[in-house]
């Protein structure tokens, strides 16, 4: 998918939502325990409930990884049920890998060849190395981690780098854009650093950002438009658990609509 493409999705869906699959065994309502496959039932009644309303979606590998092979294989069914369901939706694998080399390129093969994702998150720590291997694929995305919400943030990404006249997750951006194009490179920016955003913007003025935290995190959806919006929208917003559990009954899927619609419709009223 291009950043046309992408942004048509938008527009057509009056909505810049990314729903976070992060799907914890242990917080699914209780009815749907007793079945084969929870965690598949449970991302099938939330995909069938927002489909219509959110442009992506971005499962959480770790809550899929830490069960195992019934997580994987969960991981591997939820893409194929979002692709039959939604087949224009924006599909990101949020991983954090961070890794070189042939690793670096078998972490490529499995997220765009084995799992069909768009996109996947990267820690770029290691520089360069860690994003190329992605980049060979037309149509694929890398979403490189630059500004994020938690508070250890301070520990790094605000130290001075290089001459001193940028902090260093901005000096991660600025480099970060120069490895690919406005179809192939996207940034994480938080949502709860929404007054940070405005200087991301002087940086990569093009670029979409991926930017969690609204909902649970406390992050402001008003506040990031304002500081990140561009011509073409430029922004994916995540939430997860605010949607995914905002009921615990048997209709919890409908709580989910409806926090998902209180999002749709902000975002429509944005973008208008």
């Amino acid at each position: 998918m291009t950043a046309a493409g992408l942004y048509e999705q938008i527009l057509q869906k009056k909505s810049f939502l990314c729903v976070g699959l992060d799907t914890d065994i242990g917080k699914i309502p209780q009815h749907l325990l007793s079945g084969a496959a929870p965690v598949l039932e449970f991302n099938k009644k939330i995909i069938d409930a927002t489909h219509d309303l959110a442009i992506a979606y971005k499962p959480n590998l770790a809550f899929y990884e830490a069960r195992g092979t019934d997580g994987w294989t969960d991981l591997k069914m939820t893409v194929e049920y979002i692709r039959s369901k939604a087949p224009g939706v924006f599909l990101i694998a949020d991983a954090k890998r961070g890794d070189i080399g042939n690793t670096a390129a078998m972490y490529a093969k499995a997220f765009f060849e084995e799992m069909d994702f768009d996109a996947v998150t990267l820690s770029p720590y290691m520089g360069k190395d860690t994003v190329t291997p992605f980049l060979g694929y037309e149509g694929k995305w890398v979403i490189m981690l630059g500004l994020t919400s938690n508070p250890g943030a301070e520990d790094f990404q605000f130290l001075e780098a290089g001459s001193g006249q940028n902090r260093l997750f901005e000096e991660v951006i600025r480099q970060g854009a120069e490895w690919g194009g406005t179809d192939q490179i996207m940034f994480v920016a938080g949502a709860t650093r929404a007054e940070l955003i405005s200087d991301i913007r002087k940086i990569i003025p093009n670029h979409f950002l991926l930017v969690p935290g609204i909902g649970a995190q406390g992050g402001s959806l008003n506040e990031v438009a304002d500081a990140g919006m561009n011509d073409h929208c430029g922004l994916i917003v995540n939430a997860s658990r605010s949607i995914l559990y905002a009921g615990d009954n048997e209709a919890f899927d409908a709580a989910a609509r409806n926090q998902a619609l209180a999002l749709q419709q902000e975002m429509a009223a944005l973008l208008s």
